[in-house]
């Protein structure tokens, strides 16, 4: 990005949304806000290959909105994997669109569909929905979807991984085949590519960071514990970090048994998980964001839809299943700029997860250690990556 080139000038951008923007105070677009902006007000379908966390929404929500402005009777359709997401993308939409006087309406499970189908009636110029309770209204026929002329994928890769695809190629069904698709995704997985070249047109390709890079802003470290010192290790990372904390747990079960122990040892904390109503969901979210919680422990599937800027440290309680959400986990700190830090905590039995985490990173994660705790290693499951890891005996510190 040139020295020319570090405002929203120059995009394309209409001066009415140009002067909504400045009042929000975006000063400065993002790498994908400044290479996909132009292309989307432009028309061109667009792949946006980035990280979580570097500005997709605004990258979308911009074109969007001034292409919709220059339509009547046209609407936009962005689709999400979870219903975090898609409040958070509506907040952001919102935003945007007062001065336009357009209406946007969010669509997801776990909310009656009463109130959904009377917002339907209204005739919003903005849908975002998850695709599960977009296809149960196409089912019931409360929603239309033939006026859509611009159809937004985000997070296209967990929307795969969450199973939606069969109701995204359904979804394709109802809607115009003369319209601007918009994907954005953090990684290219088959079923990506299936979805890119059924149903989009000579899509430009902008891709902000090769898949599976950790951001530069956020450093790493890694401590080695057997599974009963895991909460001893957690109090002692959390006496060193004074801010906000997001813990990722494996499972259901874990995020709400390490909330107990976080709220029994005096620590502000919530839980957000599927097993959680909306109305916890949307309460452990708010409270994290406002400062009432300082800790929230959650699940992969339900912190893809969080967005908080200002997040100090991410702490992995549980290593990922698979290696590529330790990219999107740790991704939610050193957003807009800001530097963050990750922390993860793996028993001697997962040198080989972690091993397949540091080749989709393409580094070493540090090992730490505390003095007063038992210092373990990693169960040397190959020739090869026990030379690995003694290659990598170098990173043991010690925090005091």
């Amino acid at each position: 990005m040139n020295e020319t080139n570090l405002n929203f000038n120059g995009l394309g951008i209409a001066p009415g949304l140009l002067d909504v923007i400045s009042r929000l105070k975006f000063v400065t677009p993002t790498p994908i806000q400044h290479k996909a902006i132009p292309i989307g007000i432009e028309g061109k379908d667009i792949i946006g290959i980035a990280q979580t966390g570097t500005g997709k929404t605004l990258a979308f929500g911009i074109p969007m909105i001034q292409r919709l402005a220059q339509k009547q009777d046209a609407m936009g359709l962005i689709l999400v994997p979870t219903r975090e997401l898609a409040f958070q993308v509506d907040e952001t939409i919102r935003k945007l669109t007062p001065v336009f006087k357009m209406r946007s309406i969010v669509l997801v499970g776990g909310q009656k569909m009463g109130p959904q189908i009377s917002g339907l009636r209204n005739r919003p110029h903005v849908i975002i929905a998850t695709p599960g309770r977009l296809y149960d209204h196409l089912g019931r026929n409360t929603a239309k979807l033939n006026t859509v002329n611009m159809l937004v994928l985000d997070e296209a890769d967990r929307m795969l991984d969450m199973g939606f695809l069969p109701q995204i190629e359904k979804i394709m069904k109802y809607v115009p085949k003369d319209r601007q698709t918009m994907l954005f995704s953090a990684t290219m997985p088959e079923g990506i590519v299936k979805i890119v070249t059924s149903y989009m047109k000579l899509p430009v390709r902008t891709e902000i960071a090769p898949p599976g890079t950790a951001p530069e802003l956020i450093t790493q470290e890694i401590f080695v514990v057997k599974s009963e010192n895991k909460q001893k290790t957690l109090k002692e990372i959390l006496k060193k970090y004074t801010g906000s904390v997001l813990l990722f747990t494996r499972t259901k079960r874990g995020a709400a048994k390490i909330n107990r122990f976080l709220r029994d040892a005096g620590f502000s904390s919530a839980e957000i998980h599927s097993d959680r109503s909306m109305g916890q969901r949307k309460e452990a979210l708010q409270g994290f964001k406002s400062g009432r919680f300082r800790i929230l422990a959650a699940t992969d599937i339900a912190a893809r839809g969080i967005d908080v800027t200002g997040i100090e440290l991410v702490v992995n309680y549980d290593i990922p299943d698979d290696p590529e959400n330790y990219v999107h986990r740790i991704g939610r700190t050193g957003r807009a700029g800001l530097k963050g830090h990750a922390v993860s905590l793996a028993t001697p039995d997962q040198g080989d997860d972690v091993k397949a985490i540091e080749k989709i990173i393409k580094t070493a994660i540090p090992l730490a250690a505390y003095p007063d705790l038992p210092v373990e290693k990693f169960i040397r499951s190959s020739p090869a990556f026990s030379s690995s890891r003694r290659r990598r005996g170098r990173f043991v510190k010690f925090i005091r």
